[in-house]
This record gives C-alpha cells, structure tokens and sequence, in this order.
C-alpha cells in the first residue's frame, strides 16, 4: 500500500543517492523493512517513495560519494572502499551493518592462483596487478614499498589473475575466488556501507533532521534482522529461575496475568540465542512460549 502522503509535493526536499549494481535490491529491501515504499526503480534510474521530501537518484557505488562531496546530491549510501578510493570529503552519518550476501564486512584482497609460487606481496615485485581499485592498491603497495604497475580492470577481474601477477578483488564469501581457483595472500581493506552526507547539506536544519531519520529508521531494521519477540508465561515460584536463563544485559518486561499465580515475561533475543534459550525455558518450567518476527528495533 502507497502511503497518500507521498501524493502531497513538499517544498523541501532530500536529494538522496541509492547504489545502484550489487547493492541496490539489498538497499531498497531495507528501506521497506524500514517501513517506506519504493517502486519503479526496474524502469528509472529516478525512482519513487512514498515520502514526498525524498528524490531518490540512482548511482553506482564507485561514484557515489564524488557526486555527495560535490553537492549533486544531499545524501547517498555507499561502501567504505569507495570513499577511500575517491578521497572524499564528505560527512559519515553512519555505518549500515548490510551488504548484497551477507551482514558481514566485504573485503579488498590482493590474490593470486592457487598453482602460483608467491605467498607474500613483496614476491609481487616489478608485476602488473588488475584491479578496479586503482587508487588504493597504488597506495598500499607505496606503503609497502613494494613497486608494481597497477592497472584497471573493467570487471571479471578474477579471470585476469594469470594473465597478470596479481588481482586485488572485493570479497565477501571468498566463493568466487575459490571457484576460480585462486589464493589470498593478503587484505588490503575491509568495507562496510556507509550513509554519507554533503557537508553543506549537513548544517541545513531540515536536511540534517531528515537524513537522521532515515538512519534511525535503516539502522533499526538492521538490528530487527537478528532479532525476535520471545514472550512466555511464568509461574511465579519459578520467576527468579527463569530470569536467571535470560540475556543478563536485557531488562524483560514483566506483566500481570488474570491467574494471579503466574505473570507474563516478555524479552527480545538475538535468533541465534533463542534457539539454545526457548528449551532451557521450557525446562525451568515456562509455558505458552512464543516467538514473533520484528520490523524494527530501536536502541
């Protein structure tokens, strides 16, 4: 459903920069566990939201926090890699624990194939290295004082890797290295989303109100990924040992029940501690336990 608020023109509005490649269904996905509705983004590169403040323009990544710095844009998502890559100098609002597989950090590494002889990049010596990151592996092999040619690569990058010494390629999984039988030897950077504004844009009073809000909204239903409801029904004898069960660092709500022998102990839990903690529960004498989907979670 088109929230109607979206139908009503504002007279301010938030110029904001979505990656478009890897990143791009992995964005919009979060924006609507975020509770926005965003649609046409199959056909336009100008997609709609159901918030008549926010234009949405999509960009790649790689270019992101170029046009952020310049103030083409107001706001915009981008990878940490990028940002170094470009040297811009942009405002970091916050770091987004999401990528396209996984909510672990992706990785620049500097690989080579598994049948190669080199273990260490100082071997890579007067070489040709393939990457899309020209700029930062030039900086890490002068750090190194390692001297190479480094080169850009238009992509399949991972194919160049014998027909050159070496790549510097961004993983997340390590699958694609693996498949194409090569080796790490050595990472150069890890990445992580990054939601970016221009500095300008930053000391506007409306903008700045506007780009907080959309990262409280984005970062709480981030943290709701790995996290349920888990409520249950205690006896009130076997309170204490229940409580003892739970998460030390959480505070469970606790409500009463029309049977004033027992109460109603509600928490919210990572997902990987649920399934270890519900049959510990349940031996501690919990009943009518449940478990139930979050949308967001708000620290």
């Amino acid at each position: 459903m088109i929230c109607t608020k979206g139908n009503v023109l504002s007279e301010n509005v938030l110029k904001l920069g979505i990656p478009k490649g890897s990143l791009q269904s992995a964005t919009f996905d979060l924006f609507e566990k975020a509770g926005f509705n965003v649609f046409g983004y199959e056909r336009s590169y100008f997609p709609r939201i159901d918030d008549p403040q926010i234009q949405l323009i999509m960009l790649r990544a790689q270019e992101m926090s170029r046009y952020v710095e310049d103030g083409v844009l107001d706001a915009g998502f981008t990878g940490y890699d990028w940002i170094q890559e470009n040297n811009s100098d942009v405002h970091e609002v916050c770091e987004l624990q999401y990528s396209k597989a996984t909510s672990n950090p992706a990785r620049w590494v500097l690989a080579v194939p598994n049948e190669s002889g080199i273990k260490k990049p100082e071997e890579l010596e007067g070489g040709i290295i393939a990457t899309e990151l020209v700029n930062a592996t030039r900086r890490y092999f002068e750090e190194k004082g390692i001297k190479v040619k480094v080169e850009f690569s238009w992509g399949a990058t991972e194919v160049k890797a014998r027909l050159v010494n070496g790549i510097v390629e961004l993983t997340e999984t390590g699958s694609s290295l693996r498949a194409n039988n090569l080796k790490i030897i050595d990472t150069l950077m890890t990445s992580t989303t990054r939601f970016i504004a221009n500095k300008t844009s930053w000391k506007d009073s409306f903008k700045k109100q506007k780009i907080e809000s959309i990262a409280i909204l984005l970062n709480a239903a981030i943290d709701a990924k790995t996290r349920v409801g888990l409520k249950m029904n205690v006896k009130k004898g076997a309170l204490e040992t229940i409580l003892k069960l739970l998460p030390s660092e959480k505070s469970p709500t606790i409500s009463s029940l029309a049977d004033s022998d027992y109460v109603a102990v509600e928490i919210i839990v990572e997902e990987c501690v649920e399934r270890e903690l519900i049959p510990q529960l349940k031996r501690a004498g919990a009943s009518g336990i449940f478990t139930y989907a979050l949308n967001k979670v708000i620290h």
